[in-house]
């Protein structure tokens, strides 16, 4: 399973790309607000340091106005990877910027329909929110299964990209179903090191070491 940083902090991006743990990068509005940085600037300094897909969201929410924004975003590197919203404008969109050789991630999918929609139109990525999903009383989960089941039914490329990712759990879910990418915030990808178990055998090994009266170096 791929692993993109949910996030718009180039630090972290900078950080986590150089564990070679990150495959790419997705953004949105929101998170470009926090960074307090320009869009275009900031997309393109990510664009700079991650080798993989960086999703880049349009803000329009008609068709043309949407590939006039996408015109504008797929410019900036070669790896940008155009965001829309699963609506009936955001699907011709996929349509026509796939036709065209571009990366499209269709974002907002709370429903097993609504990825089959993305699939047909050809999407490179569809983002189901699992913790929003979850928040509103839907098993997140269950809808990664369905859109997997479904995908594997008539073998769409399509990827299965799991967003909306709030813990450990989520992730270790998502790759037991088989989904394709998992984005989560630096936080979360960060925190899968962590076993308290993996904490004592290091405190014990350090403890003989340190007994033994030895150096490596």
């Amino acid at each position: 399973m791929k692993f993109f940083a949910d996030t718009a902090d180039i630090a972290d991006i900078r950080d986590l790309a150089e564990t070679g743990l990150i495959d790419g990068v997705t953004t949105n509005p929101s998170l470009i607000h926090k960074s307090g940085r320009d869009f275009i600037e900031v997309t393109r300094e990510i664009c700079g340091i991650v080798d993989g897909p960086v999703s880049a969201e349009v803000v329009a929410l008609d068709h043309e106005t949407m590939m006039k924004e996408a015109e504008k975003l797929r410019k900036i590197a070669d790896n940008v990877c155009i965001k829309v919203p699963l609506t009936l404008d955001g699907l011709k969109t996929c349509r026509a910027l796939t036709d065209d050789g571009t990366m499209v991630n269709v974002t907002l999918c709370f429903s097993a329909n609504q990825a089959l929609l993305a699939a047909k139109a050809g999407a490179t990525f569809v983002s189901p929110f699992v913790g929003r999903h979850d928040d509103n009383g839907f098993d997140g989960m269950q809808l990664i299964s369905d859109i997997r089941l479904i995908y594997d039914n008539y073998d769409f490329e399509t990827e299965i990209l799991v967003a909306s990712v709030r813990h450990a759990t989520h992730v270790l879910e998502a790759a037991k179903i088989g989904a394709d990418v998992m984005t989560a915030p630096p936080k979360v990808i960060r925190g899968l090191v962590n076993h308290v178990l993996t904490d004592k055998g290091i405190e014990g090994f350090l403890k003989d070491w340190d007994s033994s009266g030895q150096s490596i170096l």
